[in-house]
């Protein structure tokens, strides 16, 4: 199949997604975009020398109208976290400070992405993913996707491989709600080989509450880690994005949490689906405790008040 997948942002992460997804080899076509054609062009340029080790792929550093044709167009640009003063540990806003900024950026990038690749699905990168994939059907375009909380379930998965000494592979764990300070963990379903993880840990002689608050804090500020060390938190999202795009491309109809709009919360929140070619096919809501209940609902309203306060005078 000859899959053609636009990039919109060359940034920190918009590289890293380009350089996952030419290293899976899943895209036969990638189209770069850039407010600054010269940054776009390099980053393409760079690339495509390394590329001829990965499958074959053609790279382009183009404008909108080279979009024409593109099955998935994933967009990344817009102010970072660094840039936005989003990297308070102690601020419960988070990633949401940076929603009015990268609204105002994504209603002139949006309308141009309709009139080139109206068929295609967008896949929201810029944090914050959730309502910004809201501003984007806002804007027009309803099939959209935001990469949601598939990088913090792997995180969360990484964090209980680690204190029980197993490949995370094979830890079945998941993060519902917001991509951000509000998101859910699912410690009543986290399992390894069918034991609860929380029952693992316990038989390991660690003390349940004082894991479980580790775990949270380390994932939920994993990206303010990154940034203090690196500047922007790049890798991770690159990789688990080019994961998605894979699976989209490949209709895989893999169950993985990501974002997508949900009407009885009237947002974009993530939860288990399956996802394939035509994005979310199907949400399977996971059996959850009156607290994950409460927190998940919590998280809706976050973003139910987060999208409330956006106005966009274009529409």
């Amino acid at each position: 199949m000859h899959a053609k997948v636009g990039i919109i942002g060359a940034g920190a992460v918009g590289s890293a997604c380009l350089l996952s997804l030419i290293a899976l080899g899943c895209a036969r076509e990638i189209v770069v975009i850039d407010r600054t054609q010269k940054r776009a062009l390099g980053v393409v340029t760079d690339a495509q020398y390394g590329a001829v080790l990965s499958a074959p792929v053609t790279l382009h550093a183009g404008d909108y109208a080279d979009l024409s044709g593109a099955a998935l167009v994933m967009i990344t640009a817009g102010m970072n976290e660094k840039s936005g003063g989003a990297t308070d540990r102690n601020d419960p806003a988070g990633r949401l400070k940076l929603l009015k900024t990268n609204a105002e950026i994504y209603q002139d990038i949006v309308p141009q992405v309709r009139s080139a690749a109206p068929e295609a699905l967008i896949l929201v990168v810029t944090d914050p993913p959730d309502p910004l994939a809201d501003v984007v059907r806002m804007l027009g375009h309803s099939n959209v996707l935001s990469t949601g909380t598939f990088l913090d379930s792997l995180r969360f998965r990484f964090q209980l491989a680690r204190r029980l000494n197993v490949n995370a592979a094979y830890v079945d764990a998941q993060v519902v709600g917001e991509h951000g300070t509000s998101e859910v963990f699912l410690w009543s379903s986290a399992r390894v080989g069918g034991r609860l993880a929380l029952d693992l840990l316990s038989a390991n002689g660690q003390a349940r509450e004082q894991v479980r608050g580790e775990v949270e804090r380390d994932v939920r500020f994993a990206n303010i880690t990154v940034i203090e060390g690196i500047g922007a938190s790049q890798y991770g999202i690159g990789m688990a994005t080019a994961r998605i795009v894979e699976i989209i491309l490949r209709d895989e109809r893999a169950v993985i949490p990501i974002g997508s709009y949900h009407a009885a919360y009237g947002v974009t929140l993530s939860m288990p689906s399956v996802l394939g070619r035509d994005g979310v096919s199907e949400v399977l809501e996971p059996d959850m405790t009156d607290e994950e209940r409460q927190g998940l609902e919590h998280s809706a309203k976050t973003l139910q008040q987060a999208v409330a306060g956006i106005t966009l005078p274009n529409t």
